[in-house]
This record gives C-alpha cells, sequence and structure tokens, in this order.
C-alpha cells in the first residue's frame, strides 16, 4: 500500500492511525501470517476495490480488507524463519539437517529480547519443519542446545529460552542452573553435575565454597528430599569440600549419622543411582563395624537388579566368600532364595570368579526354587509385564539340562509338573519348556497327556487362597477377556493386520488371558478346601505348626506348612509342596531329618508339632 492510499484509509477510519506503520508494511512481495489462514505473501494492492490480495498455503489469490488485516496479521521481516525458508531454502535446509542449534539461535533473534518460552519457539519451529518432522527433531535438538554455550535452557517449562550476550562454559551454566533454582532435589543433581567439571578449576572455588554452605543447609533442614537424596547430598557436599580443601567430613550431619537415623537402608538402596550404591556399602561398613555383615547379607536378600551385584562382590572384597556360599545354600533349602538373587546365580553359574559361591547350588532344587519365585511373582503382578527369571529360563537353552544333571526320573517328574501348574508362563512356553525336560527324561512326555497321578492329585488349599484364585478367575472371566476383545475389534478397524502392532499386541494379550484362565480351571478343579483343623498333633501334617532345631548350631526356626498356594517365606509359612515340607510330612516330635546342602549333610531335630490357627 502507498503512503496516499493508507493516509486516504486512516482519514476515512481513524481509528486505524495506530495501524499506519502495519498498513505501510502490506507491500507487495512480502510475507505474513494471519490468524486465521496462516503463512501466506502479499500479492498486490487493489487500490479502487481496497482490497490486498494474498496468496495463503491453502487459499492463493485470497481478497482482504486491509483495516481486517491490521489487527489479524503480522507482516514479517525478511529475516524472519519463514521468509528465510522461501527465500533462502538451502540454508534453511541445512541448519535443520546439521546444524539445529543454529537454527533454534536464528528463531530466538525473532522475539523480543531474544528470548522465548518452549510454547512460542516450538510453535514457530514447528511451522518451518512441520508438525510430522519436529517432535523427533526437538527430541535430538534438546540435546545440542544443552551444550551450546550461547543458549540458555531453561530449567522448567514456564521460563524461557533466551540467548546469552556472552556464551558460559558448562561448568558456569551449572552455577546459573543452580543459583536460579529453588528445589532442593535439583540443587543437588546440579550440584552432581558440577563435581564432574571442577576438580582442575580452582576460579570455580569461590562459587563452589557457597555451594557447599548451601548444600549443608538442605541436608539439615530441607523437608522437600527424601533420606536417600539427603545421603546423596552429604556425599556430594563432602566431594565438594575436598575439592576446594575443606574438611567434610567436619560437617553435619554426617552421611553415617544419616543412615543411623534410617528405617529401612533397603529403602535408600533402592533410591540411590546404581553407582552409588557400593558408596553405600561401604558407608555401611564405617558406621557399623561390628554388624555390617548380617546387615548386607539383609540387603543381598531383598536386591534386585545391579544392587544384587554390588552387594555379592562388596561381600566377596571383604573376605566373606564361605559364609555368602553357606548363606545362599541356606537360603536355597528354605526356600528363601529372591527371584533377582536367583537369576544372578544363574546368569553367573558357568563364571570362574564364582564358581565356589555354585558348589551345591546348580541341583534340582534350584530349579524348584526358580518355578516358585517365577509362580509368586506372577501372583505380584497386574497385567502383563514380563517376568525376567521366566524369561531366562526359555531363553538359556542349557540351564534346565544343566540343573538336572543330578535328578532322578522321580524328580524330574514332580518338577515337569511343577512347571505345568506355574502361572507365570504362557501355555506355549510351557510346551517349550517341557520338550527339554522330555530330551533328557522321555517318561515326562506323559505329562503333556495328562496320564500321571500328579496331575489327577488333588490340591490342599486354604479358603483365602482358594478365593483368591477365584476372584481372579472372574476378573479374568468378566472384565479382562472382554476388554481384550474389545481391544482386538478396535484395532482390526486400523486397517492391514500384517503392520498392525495394536492388533498383535492384544492378540498377544489374548493368548495370555486364555492361557491363564484354563490354568485357573484346571487348578480350581483339583482344590481340597481345609482349615486345618484336623492336623495332627502327633506327626508332621498339612496345617501343622513345626518347632525344628538345628544340630550343628542350634538355630531354631518354625515353620507352618499350609496349603498349596499359601507360601509367604517372609512370615515362615510353606507350601507342603516345597521340598523341605515333603521331608518333613509325617515326621514325629523327637525324629531328626537329614537336608542334603551342596556337599553336606544338614540334620534338624523336631521339637514341637502344633496346629496351625489363623489369626483374628
Amino acid at each position: 500500500m502507498t503512503e496516499d492510499a493508507v493516509q486516504e484509509l486512516i482519514e476515512k477510519n481513524p481509528v486505524l492511525k495506530p495501524a499506519r506503520d502495519k498498513l505501510l508494511q502490506m507491500q507487495p512481495g512480502r510475507y505474513c501470517i494471519h490468524q486465521s489462514w496462516g503463512f501466506g505473501q502479499i500479492k498486490e494492492y487493489q487500490e479502487a476495490e481496497n482490497r490486498v490480495i494474498i496468496d495463503f498455503q491453502d487459499k492463493a489469490g485470497h481478497s482482504m480488507d486491509p483495516a481486517f488485516c491490521a489487527n489479524t496479521m503480522e507482516v514479517l521481516p525478511d529475516q524472519h524463519l519463514l521468509v528465510r525458508q522461501q527465500t533462502e531454502p538451502a540454508v534453511i535446509e541445512e541448519m535443520i539437517d546439521r546444524n539445529p542449534a543454529e537454527l533454534v539461535k536464528a528463531a530466538l533473534r525473532q522475539f523480543p529480547n531474544q528470548a522465548a518460552t518452549g510454547v512460542e519457539l516450538e510453535s514457530l519451529l514447528t511451522r518451518v519443519l512441520g508438525p510430522t518432522k519436529f517432535k523427533r527433531w526437538w527430541t535430538a535438538t534438546k540435546r545440542h542446545l544443552a551444550k551450546d554455550p550461547h543458549v540458555a535452557v531453561p530449567a522448567k517449562k514456564t521460563e524461557c529460552y533466551y540467548l546469552r550476550e556472552q556464551a558460559l562454559d558448562a561448568e558456569q551454566e551449572i552455577l546459573e542452573h543452580y543459583e536460579a533454582t529453588q528445589s532442593a532435589k535439583r540443587k543437588i543433581r546440579l550440584a552432581r553435575d558440577i563435581l564432574e567439571h571442577s576438580e582442575n578449576r580452582p576460579d570455580l572455588h569461590e562459587s563452589l565454597g557457597r555451594m557447599l554452605g548451601d548444600l549443608n543447609h538442605i541436608i539439615a533442614e530441607s523437608n522437600q528430599i527424601t533420606l536417600a537424596e539427603r545421603v546423596q547430598g552429604a556425599w556430594i557436599r563432602d566431594d565438594l569440600a575436598r575439592i576446594i580443601g575443606r574438611d567434610g567430613e567436619s560437617l553435619e550431619p554426617t552421611s553415617g549419622s544419616l543412615i543411623a537415623d534410617a528405617n529401612s537402608l533397603y529403602q535408600i538402596a533402592e533410591a540411590l543411582p546404581s553407582n552409588q550404591q557400593k558408596r553405600l556399602l561401604v558407608l555401611i561398613k564405617e558406621t557399623y563395624p561390628g554388624e555390617w555383615k548380617p546387615m548386607v547379607f539383609d540387603l543381598l536378600k531383598n536386591s534386585h537388579g545391579k544392587f544384587t551385584t554390588e552387594c555379592i562382590n562388596f561381600l566377596l572384597e571383604n573376605n566373606c566368600e564361605e559364609e555368602l556360599a553357606a548363606t545362599l545354600r541356606r537360603w536355597l533349602n528354605e526356600q528363601n532364595l529372591r527371584a533377582p538373587v536367583l537369576y544372578w546365580i544363574v546368569k553367573n553359574r558357568n563364571s570362574r570368579k564364582f564358581a565356589n559361591l555354585m558348589n551345591g547350588l546348580i541341583r534340582p532344587r534350584l530349579l524348584n526354587a526358580i518355578f516358585f519365585a517365577i509362580d509368586y511373582e506372577a501372583l505380584q503382578l497386574a497385567g502383563t509385564r514380563k517376568i525376567p527369571l521366566a524369561e531366562l529360563l526359555h531363553d538359556d537353552r542349557e540351564l534346565i539340562r544343566d540343573l538336572l544333571l543330578t535328578a532322578d526320573t522321580e524328580i524330574a517328574r514332580d518338577l515337569a509338573n511343577n512347571l505345568l501348574i506355574n502361572q507365570g508362563f504362557e501355555e506355549l512356553t510351557k510346551k517349550s519348556l517341557l520338550a527339554r525336560f522330555i530330551k533328557h527324561f522321555p517318561s515326562v512326555q506323559s505329562l503333556v497327556a495328562g496320564e500321571t497321578e500328579t496331575e489327577r492329585e488333588r490340591l490342599i488349599v486354604s479358603r483365602e487362597s482358594y478365593d483368591r484364585r477365584g476372584r481372579e478367575y472372574e476378573e479374568i472371566v468378566s472384565k479382562k477377556i472382554p476388554e481384550n476383545s474389545k481391544a482386538i475389534a478396535t484395532a482390526m478397524e486400523h486397517g492391514d493386520l500384517r503392520e498392525n502392532s495394536e492388533y498383535k499386541m492384544a492378540k498377544q494379550d489374548q493368548q495370555m488371558l486364555l492361557a491363564r484362565k484354563a490354568n485357573l480351571e484346571k487348578e480350581l478343579s483339583r482344590a481340597e478346601i481345609t482349615d486345618f483343623s484336623s492336623a495332627s498333633l502327633e506327626q508332621v501334617g498339612i496345617g501343622s505348626v513345626v518347632g525344628l532345631r538345628q544340630g550343628s548350631t542350634n538355630r531354631k526356626v518354625i515353620y507352618s506348612i499350609l496349603g498349596a498356594w499359601d507360601s509367604d517365606p517372609d512370615n515362615n509359612i510353606l507350601s507342603y509342596k516345597t521340598p523341605l515340607s515333603q521331608t518333613l510330612l509325617g515326621r514325629k516330635t523327637g525324629e531328626t531329618v537329614e537336608v542334603q546342602i551342596g556337599d553336606n549333610t544338614e540334620t534338624w531335630t523336631i521339637e514341637s508339632i502344633d496346629r496351625y490357627r489363623k489369626e483374628d
């Protein structure tokens, strides 16, 4: 529009006077963004009709009233990214593909003070790249931005990205974020980050000294952090003190005093990053010099993942190999080996480093413990989450063979039957595993056809455990299977089933649900409910509470021997199907039983037999 045309328009409509500059910018060839029509280019101004003609992306030659455009349209400067994408397409494409951080800087220069919120910045970049390409590109680009000293990346979504006048190095940027945040958790994380960079940076010591005092206050006073985060903070504080030549041990609270007040060391270990878990074990030894061994053994018993390995290695490093080997054998005998420790044993059974630990473990009893742990974990899981130990048993094709090397036919058949009634496997997986049994013990084949007495055997169960399985069966039949059927029908509407991941997942869920339903039907049909009130006081039976004394150590323990589905090792409750229970059944007070643990034989004397009574 010419100056004369703009002046004439304002004289006719004085309210447009504040928009004079914007109207003058509406020149042919300029690019613009309209609130409704999006990105476009002004083609001409038709003075006679007082109309601006604009080619929008989805509507070419669109005629608009300039007075209307003044309030709803922005004329873009020549250096705007969207304009440059039209005038310098090769340059913009080069930045998108090879220099994404530079594209972000160019975008920030479009905003006042070269700063923009995440929403504003992402909105502009989405227009440049298109919504389909943007999401993945932006995820990768943010990693580049975190390393660029010229761009300040916000810690929170509500804060702004902005261009710095002077570039900061990585340490200075961390300090900048530390000073800006009020979050105690974030301060601890940032202090940890700066530790990696500040060892040889005396120019940072003054800032680190201030950080040290701030961290000490957070550790002592903040109610925003957990005990595990306090311990982490104390370690970071002590390391910072060492770097700047201060005595971290003199600062209170110490890391040792923090764990001394802990209700659960295991909860601390679980919350720590894996690379700090060994430091916790060292701290426990330093804090409890006379009691640390049983504490670490207790942590091992309940550990999982990398912490299991850390506990075992720590015990070995501290000359506890014999105690560790004996403890693992005892846990196996008492069926107290948890799935993560079993997983570690299986993965390391052929390692020379751990050969002494494996003596007496790689036996049929271990396979029974594995089945029990898988069955127990399946009871605890919700949904269709996989069980790592079950996957390992399936994937390790030599494992069943290794564990059955010392088994006889009867033991192999019992273990195979335990596999068939285990709820942690799909039916197809059971058949695959059963084939490995049959390879070494052909008589196990009869279990597939259901010809053995074991399969026809009744299962003695408590009312509570029967009701739990009954409720699970009802939920599968009345809720989960109908929901799965709807999911399959919905997935089929999405088209080609060969490339339809939703359909494949729904079908996999269907197989698991139907397999579990069939297994529950078989188990419930074999169940015989009891309240254990008829258990004999003369000899050990189902429903007995048995007091035992170990011959070599006089260690005493009391076990309740209950139904097939009642095992609860934490509370010394054993299923009558477990090996220890089977050894005790039919025995009387005063009798001694022998239990083989590795190359050693342990003797246990029955000191008492009582009848189980459920607590009200």
